[in-house]
């Protein structure tokens, strides 16, 4: 199957909404979507910087919106 998007006439927030749909309709079966052996060590790393106090998690909402007002 070939599917055409015309990128270059999308916003960035239409990108952001395409990406998103995509990432929703994988969730669903997430058990067939492989997970490279480096996103254990990212996340490790990740949970290692929150434990330190060196960074924090945020609401996936929260980090959407971010992304989106900084695109705009």
């Amino acid at each position: 199957m070939t599917i055409t998007l015309s990128l270059d006439t999308m916003t960035v927030a239409d990108k952001l909404q395409v990406i998103e749909t995509i990432w929703d309709d994988l969730v669903r079966s997430a058990e067939q979507v492989p997970s490279p052996a480096w996103h254990g060590d990212v996340l490790r790393a990740r949970e290692l910087r929150v434990r330190e106090g060196k960074s924090h998690y945020c609401d996936w909402d929260e980090a959407k919106r971010r992304i989106r007002e900084q695109t705009q």
